[in-house]
């Protein structure tokens, strides 16, 4: 199946190589460009892509307002991807928030962009992970200290679903997860559906955003 892909960024040049790097694989159509997210979000609902590729700071309109406005739009709605930057951290859980899903750097290789773009299409996620541990320590403060603070649901979960989940939110596939618990990656696979379903979450994104904010992973814990 070809993914199609829709790509939004206000520099040209990073339009021009996100295109290049798309468009060489057989199994990806670059559909459009976007300079800016007022015209991604009109170029999504005419050319109905399957990714749109976001940067998260332009003109008009930013990334997250964009992202939130497809998450209105009637199905089938595009999955996004977000492009940020170290400088642009504090953005990033805000994009979750508002459906992307998933984060990707802006200095990754092609191949790496590739692989995020074949990867959300599928209906997974992506989480680099040193975006990830940037956040932690960015927000760790803003973070639940006392166990009366966090969620009730957490009591739902097992200790091996607490060690899955914090290894997720720290950004890591279900392969790392299998090798660091020892455990095959379809075992993680089983354990990751599990949290989902416990904690009522749609995919692998909302259950980073739900480890930030109930103090399940904090920067001290890298």
């Amino acid at each position: 199946m070809t993914a199609r892909v829709l790509i939004a960024d206000d520099q040209p040049l990073m339009r021009a190589a996100l295109g290049v790097a798309l468009a060489a694989e057989p199994d990806i159509e670059v559909v459009g460009e976007a300079p800016d997210g007022r015209q991604a979000v009109q170029l999504a609902a005419r050319l109905r892509p399957d990714v749109v590729v976001m940067d998260l700071r332009m003109p008009v309109m930013d990334g997250i307002m964009a992202t939130r406005a497809l998450q209105t739009a009637p199905e089938p709605r595009p999955r996004v991807l977000v492009l940020t930057t170290f400088d642009l951290d504090e953005y990033v859980v805000e994009a979750l928030r508002a459906g992307a899903s998933g984060f990707l750097l802006k200095d990754a290789t092609s191949q790496e962009l590739v692989a995020a773009v074949r990867v959300v299409a599928q209906g997974d996620a992506v989480l680099a992970p040193s975006v990830t541990r940037r956040l932690l320590e960015r927000y760790a403060h803003r973070l639940p200290a006392a166990a009366q603070e966090l969620s009730p649901l957490l009591a739902t979960l097992t200790p091996r679903e607490l060690e899955v989940l914090a290894l997720v939110a720290r950004g890591s596939t279900n392969a790392q997860i299998g090798e660091v618990l020892h455990v095959a990656s379809s075992s993680v696979k089983t354990h990751v559906s599990h949290l989902l379903a416990k904690l009522g979450l749609a995919d692998r994104v909302q259950l980073v955003v739900f480890a930030y904010e109930n103090g399940v992973v904090n920067a001290g814990s890298l």
